[in-house]
This record gives structure tokens, sequence and C-alpha cells, in this order.
């Protein structure tokens, strides 16, 4: 495990805000997944790129046997570029034009649709390339509807009341059903929902006689501070193995399980550092100021996350009441009256849990800056992103020469 030392010098090296990623753990975590599934004949894990997409953790990933779940033409074009084979890549797409679908199958990737419309129109004009269907189970995990994706008023995945519809556009096209899938969302406890859900799915494969694997979307939830809960993966490994495999004798072929963790597999690995520009005493509020805010960890903002901040400059400073907050001209708060280690200007604080769905959401906003990303492993720092710079914000927009010379100036009021 990487300590406070080794954090502040990577700090002192490669300055701050900086992302930084313990390759060992995301390792340790996809054995945990892999150990936790080991009875049924063929599991395939495809990380969820979307959740973490430098391409050197995509490397990681494929060195440890992983497959790649991705959702836009250009994370399959990252894949591909980290050395993911072309068959362990599956794009699940969502609003996207028929087009972007029809360029990654000519990449040979496994296409996942999510609707009727799109369904019927790749059927038509390539009814030969086997596709997977995404479906809505109507089921609602985690509890939350920003990271849920499975209930019934979700964009995502066709549902399961329209699978008359389904099969009457596959029988007319003759298109070729090669899997099944789902994804309820995220930070799922209920392993009896997520095995309910899996009930769904398995009916809806019997309708299908050519599978050749079923996935079960992700979602496995995390702990995000000391004592937190958490996804209980070894007891849904033993419970949904032994199911599967049950299914697969009733179906009379051995599928593989398929799974596409994002969270679970990067996010506890992630740590944020940030450094405190200010520290601000109001009328009721003693305000930490950093050197960041949405544009580079949103998901407070967004999901109201609870990411656990501590002081690695003064681990075991007395503690205060503080309320850590950005540097963005809009209300960016991390954290509303956390106790944390007595904070001093200058001080670097820690984000944990920052692995997933932090860097990826960046932004330019406020023309800031996006922070460096550094992978530690075997006890070593490793630059994999660096901080960028002015002419990074600026290389793309063009300056368009002599264009305003003919406006006038407004005259000025008196």
């Amino acid at each position: 495990m990487i300590n406070e030392k080794d954090l502040l010098e990577i700090t002192e090296k490669f300055g701050a805000p900086v992302y930084v990623y313990e390759a060992e753990m995301i390792i340790a975590q996809f054995q945990r997944l892999n150990r936790s599934f080991s009875g049924v004949k063929k599991l395939k894990l495809n990380y969820a790129a979307k959740a973490l997409s430098n391409i050197s953790i995509l490397k990681l990933m494929n060195s440890l046997g992983s497959g790649l779940d991705t959702v836009s033409i250009q994370e399959v074009k990252l894949g591909l570029l980290a050395g993911f084979k072309p068959e362990d890549i599956i794009f699940t797409p969502n609003g996207v034009s028929l087009e972007e679908i029809e360029e990654a199958a000519l990449l040979g990737v496994q296409i996942n649709i999510d609707n009727l419309s799109v369904l019927e129109q790749f059927g038509n004009k390539h009814p030969d390339i086997p596709v997977c269907i995404r479906i809505n189970p109507h089921v609602m995990a985690g509890g939350n509807t920003k990271i849920s994706v499975g209930h019934i008023d979700s964009k995502f995945g066709i549902s399961i009341h329209q699978i008359p519809h389904l099969l009457r556009i596959v029988e007319l096209t003759k298109m070729q059903i090669n899997g099944i899938h789902m994804h309820t969302g995220s930070d799922i406890l209920d392993i009896d929902v997520f095995l309910y859900a899996s009930e769904i799915l398995f009916d809806t494969a019997r309708n299908f006689k050519q599978l050749e694997f079923i996935d079960f979307g992700s979602g496995f939830k995390v702990p995000y501070r000391s004592g937190d809960i958490e996804t209980n993966i070894k007891e849904l490994g033993q419970k949904l193995s032994s199911r599967f495999n049950e299914f697969c004798e009733d179906y009379g072929n051995t599928l593989t399980l398929a799974f596409e963790p994002g969270k679970f597999l990067v996010s506890e690995a992630g740590l944020f550092l940030a450094r405190v520009n200010v520290v601000k005493q109001t009328t009721s509020t003693v305000f930490a100021g950093i050197d960041s805010g949405f544009n580079h960890l949103i998901r407070p903002m967004l999901y109201g996350a609870g990411h656990e901040i501590t002081n690695i400059s003064n681990p075991k400073g007395r503690e205060r009441y503080y309320s850590v907050v950005g540097y963005i001209c809009e209300t960016d708060t991390f954290g509303n009256n956390r106790r944390i280690a007595e904070i001093s200007e200058g001080d670097i604080l820690c984000f944990r849990n920052a692995g997933a769905y932090c860097f990826t959401m960046a932004s330019n906003y406020n023309s800031r800056y996006r922070p460096a990303e550094v992978l530690w492993y075997q006890e070593k720092p490793h630059l994999i992103r660096k901080r960028e710079t002015f002419d990074d914000l600026i290389s793309n927009q063009v300056d368009v020469e002599n264009l305003f010379d003919n406006l006038e100036p407004t005259p000025t009021l008196k």
C-alpha cells in the first residue's frame, strides 16, 4: 500500500492536483472477482473503460486477461491501441448513430444493441454479424435514479415488455443473436434484487437458441469510508454461479457468464491529491479551499458521492471541522463539516476512492488545466498522463485572422 510519505513525494515531483492509482490494488480486485465466480466453467470479465480510460490502465487490464466494455467508438479504438483483440471488446453504446455502430462492427468487436429501431436497421443491413441485445429488466438497483439504469423510466435497454416486438424483428431480419445483456446500475447492495433481475434475463435468454454468453452488467458497491457497506461479492458469486450452471444445463449448452466491472476494479485504487490554497473562517464555517474544483472531481456535486478526505501533511493533527471547497466560480463543495486533521495553507489533502469516474469526467471549465495521472506500481510512481498546459488548452481553437476588423466599436454612453 502506498503511504503518506510516498504521496507527498509524488506531489513534489509531479505537482498538485494529481491523480494516483495503485496498480496492485487493481490487480487484487480483478483476482478477487475472478475467484468469486470460479464455480462457472466460462467466465469473461470485461473492464468498463468509461470508469478510467487511461491507456496504461487499459494495458494493465489486458495483461490480466480482461476483456473490454466500451460505450463509444473512441473507447473501442483506445482498446485496440492498448492491445485488446477485437473479439475481446464489446461495444455497448446508447443513443449513437447507426453509422457509429457499423464502424465498430467493421473493426470486428462484439456489438450490443439497446433499442428496437437500431436493431431492425442493423439486422436488415448486416444479418450475418452476431449481435448482443441489451434488456431493461425494470428493476431498480442501488436506490439512486442517477446511477440506477434498469428501472422502467430508464433510457437504457429494450423493455422486457417489448420482447414480442424484438422477436419479430429477429425473425424477419434473420439476424444472429449471440448474447443477452443487462445493467441495472451502480451501488448494488441487495443481492436478492440482482438475482431477481438475473431470472428475468434467463427467461429472456430462453427465446434465443444460439447464445454464446449472458452479460449481467455490474454495479457492485465499493466502500467509500471505513466501516462502509459493500456488495458481498463472494455470496453473489456462489449464488449466481450455481443458478447460472443450472440454466446452462437446462439450455443445453455451456455459455459464458460475463460481467463489465469498472468501479469495482479501480475506484478504491485511486487517490486524488490537492493543495490547500486558503483556510477561510466565516461566521459559521471554516472553509478549506483547494487548488481544484468540480472541473477535476465532479462526483460529489453530480452524484452526492462522499469521498473520504484526509490531511496527509498533518495526519496526526488535532481534528477540526472543515468544509472543503474548490476554486471554481460555482458552488463546488467536496464535503461539508468534515472532521479532518488541522489544515494549514499549503497542506496536501487526499481524496479516497478517486479511481472511477473521476479523471474521466474532468473538464477545462473556467479554462483550468486537467491534472496529471500517476500509476504506482512495484513501489515506484510512473507518470501516465502529463499535466495540461496553456498550449493544450488552445491547441484546437481556431483564431480566424481579421474576422472582426470591420466591426465598429460600440459608442460609450455619457
